[in-house]
């Protein structure tokens, strides 16, 4: 096996990303693969404001540039300075897949949480990922 070229890899900025990032960039320092951490805005207002859109745009606009600086302030903390980092906005499961169509990597990594009971029928974004990339998926079990 050759190894992996391009990894992407999909953060949601909570407690288990860190793990998540770190199986990434020891896969990738042992592949020499290039890094793409993602991370998903997914947002959707409650109701409209009326005609205008507009605050619903600045609010999201807001909420990626929040997104971004988190993002940007994580990679740096891990000291994972040659990657890329990417923010998008939309249905989490669709961006992600969207992104790996436009980025064509060997392998996606992502976190994965152990489920119980009625959570098992709920179709979560590591299912979908796992089911649809057209490459490798690596789902890292958090703690």
């Amino acid at each position: 096996m050759a190894g992996y070229k391009k990894l992407v890899v999909l953060l949601d900025l909570s407690e288990g990303s860190e793990q998540v990032a770190i199986a990434a960039r020891d896969l990738a320092a042992y592949s020499n693969a290039a890094l793409l951490f993602l991370h998903v805005v997914d947002f959707a207002p409650a109701e409209p404001l009326g005609e205008s859109m507009m605050p619903t745009a600045r609010i999201e606009d807001e909420l990626i540039e929040r997104a971004r600086k988190s993002l940007n302030e994580f990679i740096q903390r891990l000291a994972l300075t040659k990657a890329t980092l990417r923010v998008e906005a939309g249905n989490t499961k669709a961006e992600i897949l969207r992104v790996a169509t436009e980025e064509k990597p060997d392998l996606i990594v992502l976190g994965s949480r152990e489920r119980h009971g009625l959570s098992i029928l709920v179709n979560f974004t590591e299912d979908t990922v796992l089911h649809a990339a057209h490459c490798d998926v690596l789902a890292v079990r958090l703690k």
